[in-house]
């Protein structure tokens, strides 16, 4: 039996990792045996892919093509081959965090990002992904207050996060389902207990 992809979206600061984590224990308290990765990265060549996404400025297409280009490889090397055996996976971003950074953030044309999603994983798309929604200010005071050192997309201004919010929003009210949207103002304890109502409302 195929195992099951589920992805956490959401802009930096929304409280990712905790929910993560929490999804990891549920996953494995089931007995399910659990890859868990992230994006861009997850393969030897995708996590040096990452560090130059990060911390490179380059053109907004050649960001595109690479992070489809990591992905590409993230799932023939890990994602496809663990839910064969039957494997659940989860992972922090996939291609919802392309739609929502490079086409709402920084205007990447749709038809392109279509087009890129169609050639790399035409035949697949996660089983659930959340998006952990928060104004992007109390993302920027989050961060502000639990690390010094950030990245290039972390350094972009507050009305670009107002567009990735806006295109995930987007990306959910389009999903029949897929994407499910969790409130990430509220206190870690809720927005676990949230989650993981849905996980047991999916998948039990």
């Amino acid at each position: 039996m195929r195992g099951r992809f589920i992805t956490f979206e959401g802009i930096d600061g929304a409280g990712k990792s905790t929910q993560i984590a929490a999804c990891a224990d549920w996953i494995r308290c089931r007995g399910h045996v659990l890859q868990q990765t992230r994006e861009p990265g997850g393969t030897p060549l995708g996590e040096r892919l990452r560090e130059i996404l990060l911390h490179q400025s380059m053109h907004l297409e050649t960001e595109a093509l690479l992070m489809f280009a990591a992905r590409r490889e993230h799932l023939a090397l890990l994602i496809e081959p663990a839910l064969a055996r039957g494997e659940w996976v989860i992972s922090d971003r996939f291609t919802d965090a392309t739609y929502a950074y490079q086409c709402g953030g920084r205007g990447l044309d749709e038809t392109k990002f279509r087009t890129l999603e169609a050639w790399v994983h035409a035949d697949l798309q996660p089983d659930l992904t959340f998006v952990f929604d928060v104004p992007p200010a109390v993302a920027a005071e989050r961060l502000a207050q639990g690390r010094e050192a950030t990245d290039r997309f972390e350094r972009e201004q507050r009305d670009f996060f107002e567009r990735v919010r806006a295109a995930y929003l987007r990306r959910a009210a389009g999903s029949d389902g897929r994407i499910v949207v969790l409130d990430a103002t509220r206190s870690p304890a809720e927005v676990s207990a949230a989650l993981l109502a849905c996980l047991e409302a999916r998948f039990q």
